[in-house]
């Protein structure tokens, strides 16, 4: 940035306070398009108006509705030995006639149980006249209610609900809503004004603002943080794993990199180690403050004026299966999908194409997904849904050729139109995009409108007339910059549809292609709450660097504790070139995730690095197509229980303090441990939870705790689970050529473990069977084979 810019930069920070609409960038600071709105701002104005949540003003306990009255509030400014300090105080009311506006509003307040385990509270700042009868957010549309799995009781200062799992405390004055688990620890509590009284730290309790500006209204849930509390989720967040001390903005964005505040895939859900989770059921733009401001205080600070919050009592297994029974859980992905994904930016002809299918082959790298990414059009990155004539001759012939040999193809596209696109015209004259407040369009682009259903029925009908001439799957690119100030088919502005837009996108896609090919699967760059259910999702424009993958990675962790079983990235990263040395350590990592693509600039593909990387290559990519049976069923199992496959230590040792503390290594699924190598070197730190873990590598046995471990011939540390059975298969160069009627348990056990376990999932099955193992002698035997029939199993014991 030069000094002009600079000081322009400084000369604009004062308006950026005063006015709320304009959006500032997480890294950059500063007002450009498509900028992330950090909605904290309107928090922090003295010029608004804030009114805090003071009492209970009324409550049926029959059906948990009520209202709550709050107090105005101003901030004032007074100065104290040379500082200016401010401090809210109690406001005198502003609007004329007096008569006709309340001084301490009452607004209202609900409770919901919608399980068990999960409370809904719901609030508002002002009377909602236009509330969508359904969410596109929930999986259902609505949420359930179950009052019947809570108790109620009414106490001396206000009222309780009871579950099996945990306890609800609403008092009425000063108004407060506390959570508690089961046996009686206090989880969370909103915060009062009178809650912090005791510090002179100007903070903001449970509130809503009244903006000066435009007299818009939006509600700030502020809830209390306790001492060691940790903070996860929030979507694929790139920086440090735990957000505690952290604030996060929740709006979709371009990235531009893994090594950066922004993301592609906000989600606004988190979930504490204290035992709970926190789902923010809103599209608007989002920050959060999880105590970085004042350590105490969890301001989840909305753009919203109602405040929908579902809290989650349970240990991290627990809250994300309720939290996807409420948003989803993810579709199983066809079995091709688990297969290497061989690409580049990009491959511009079908020649190239069958190049690449042809030297997968020849050099024994088994792959079962072509990509053509952005230039298999007349012009490169004009997305027309037409395969360019003069450079693919027979692109049916090609994709059944390709077919054959075990290879699906996958396209790349995008919902803008530049107006060079021949469908451009098309699109804007039968209304199609998104409309600006004069009625045209916002953008240069015309950026389709997946909140009309006309745009949907228009987009698939592209889409199916390629999946006719034998295309698997599409890329679903970008998606991140909906406009923002633009009007939508729903009758919203871009507010509200902006976050919700990658929802959209990615659901018309899924459908699409489940109804044509009988799958639900696309290969997705933005999401929301509720994308999960439409896998899978890759991890965006990564640096080719150290940096990127350890980034990567937490990104990975993140997404995968807010409700995405299925999640991958680009090997070596994607800006440039990929070093060796880079790639060679990101590969075997990319073959431990539930999906894996090469993709980049080029060269991507094996064979065009050394004979000693095409080796390390090749011996990473078997490794991952003989665990095949492992990784199917634990994708199969984790769809259905909506766990993530790339799996944070703590999900499976919620007890283990030392779990919560790693975001360099994970679990792939639930009995495979893997710490990649970071940097250049052989071996590493690597942290082992409580029992014995066994080297996948070189069978050497470690007990819990920390040690240094060298990495095997494949450059990654993985260890498994004692009394872990892994399920393998014989290697084939597609999944298409795989035999599932014979499978190898390879049992791993230490001399005193006298049962192993695994799962097993056929392709085309209906359920997840268990394999169990017992020691007999000097080895291990198949108690009683489940599947009968279907497969035989050949035992070895692994020591």
């Amino acid at each position: 940035m030069n000094k002009n810019n600079s000081l322009k930069c400084l000369l604009a920070l004062p308006a950026l306070l005063l006015f709320s609409s304009v959006a500032t960038a997480q890294v950059q600071n500063a007002d450009v398009l498509n900028a992330p709105i950090d909605v904290s701002k309107d928090f922090e104005n003295y010029l608004n108006t804030f009114y805090f949540a003071d009492e209970l003003a009324s409550f049926d306990p029959g059906t948990g509705k009520g209202t709550v009255k709050y107090v105005r509030f101003n901030y004032k400014t007074r100065q104290a030995f040379n500082n200016i300090e401010m401090k809210p105080y109690v406001a005198e009311p502003n609007e004329f006639p007096t008569t006709e506006y309340e001084v301490a509003p009452v607004q209202p307040f609900a409770i919901q149980f919608v399980s068990d385990r999960t409370v809904r509270i719901k609030m508002s700042s002002r009377p909602q006249f236009n509330q969508p009868e359904e969410s596109l957010m929930l999986v259902n549309g609505t949420a359930p209610n179950h009052p019947e799995s809570w108790k109620y009781s009414k106490t001396a200062t206000g009222h309780t609900y009871t579950s099996k799992y945990g306890k609800v405390e609403i008092i009425a004055k000063p108004w407060h809503v506390k959570v508690y688990d089961a046996a009686g620890k206090l989880l969370t509590s909103t915060l009062h004004d009178a809650d912090l009284q005791n510090t002179y730290t100007p903070t903001l309790p449970f509130a809503y603002v009244r903006r000066n500006s435009d007299y818009s209204t939006s509600m700030a849930p502020v809830f209390s943080l306790e001492p060691d509390e940790k903070i996860f989720g929030c979507g694929e967040s790139f920086t440090n794993f735990n957000k505690r001390g952290q604030k996060v903005i929740l709006y979709t964005d371009d990235a531009n990199g893994v090594q950066n505040e922004t993301m592609y895939k906000p989600i606004p859900f988190y979930m504490s180690s204290r035992g709970y989770g926190v789902f923010m059921h809103t599209s608007a733009p989002i920050t959060v403050d999880f105590g970085k401001y004042y350590t105490t205080a969890n301001k989840m600070m909305l753009g919203d004026d109602v405040a929908d919050l579902f809290i989650f009592i349970g240990e991290p297994k627990d809250i994300l299966d309720e939290y996807t029974d409420l948003t989803g859980k993810a579709s199983m992905p066809p079995l091709w999908s688990f297969g290497l994904w061989m690409s580049r930016i990009t491959y511009f002809s079908e020649k190239e194409g069958r190049e690449v299918a042809k030297n997968l082959r020849k050099n024994k790298i088994p792959s079962d997904v072509i990509h053509f990414d952005t230039g298999w059009f007349d012009v490169d990155w004009r997305n027309n849904y037409e395969f360019a004539s003069k450079r693919f001759d027979d692109p049916v012939k090609m994709m059944s050729d390709m077919k054959k040999d075990g290879f699906n193809v996958c396209l790349w596209q995008l919902p803008y139109f530049t107006p060079k696109n021949t469908l451009f015209n098309e699109i804007v004259s039968q209304g199609l995009a998104v409309k600006d407040k004069k009625g045209n369009l916002p953008y240069e682009d015309a950026v389709l409108d997946f909140s009309n259903p006309a745009t949907v029925k228009w987009y698939q009908a592209k889409l199916k007339h390629l999946f006719d001439q034998g295309v698997g799957v599409f890329k679903v690119d970008f998606g991140e910059a909906a406009p923002v100030d633009g009007l939508y088919h729903s009758g919203r502005t871009g507010f509200y549809e902006h976050n919700l837009y990658p929802l959209r996108y990615n659901k018309a896609v899924a459908e699409i292609t489940q109804k044509e090919k009988g799958y639900t699967l696309i290969w997705a760059r933005s999401t929301w709450a509720g994308s999960q259910r439409y896998p899978l999702h890759w991890g965006g424009d990564a640096e080719t660097n150290n940096g990127a993958i350890a980034a990567t990675l937490r990104g990975g962790l993140s997404l995968g504790l807010s409700g995405f079983s299925f999640w991958s990235h680009d090997l070596g990263g994607f800006v440039t070139k990929s070093p060796e040395n880079l790639y060679r350590r990101w590969a075997p990592f990319g073959m431990l995730t539930s999906h894996v693509r090469s993709h980049g600039e080029p060269p991507r593909e094996p064979w065009l690095y050394s004979e000693d990387f095409l080796k390390g290559f090749r011996n990473a990519d078997n490794m991952r197509y003989e665990l095949m049976p492992y990784i199917y069923a634990q994708a199969k199992e984790s769809s259905e229980k909506g766990l993530p496959m790339l799996r944070a230590l703590f999900v499976e040792f919620p007890n283990d303090p030392g779990s919560w503390l790693i975001d360099n290594q994970y679990l792939f699924g639930s009995d495979l441990l893997v710490a990649p190598l970071l940097e250049e070197v052989t071996e590493r730190d690597v942290y082992l939870p409580p029992g014995q873990w066994i080297d996948y590598q070189t069978k050497k046995v470690y007990d819990g705790g920390w040690y240094k471990i060298k990495a095997g011939d494949i450059p990654i540390v993985v260890l498994v689970k004692n009394g872990a059975v892994i399920p393998h298969i014989q290697l084939a160069q597609s999944t298409q050529d795989m035999n599932w009627s014979k499978l190898i348990l390879k049992v791993y056990a230490t001399e005193g473990t006298a049962t192993a376990t695994g799962k097993v999932f056929l392709p085309g099955g209906d359920t997840v069977q268990t394999v169990t193992t017992s020691k007999k002698g000097t080895a291990f035997e198949l108690s009683q084979n489940p599947l009968g029939t279907k497969t035989t199993f050949t035992t070895q014991w692994i020591k």
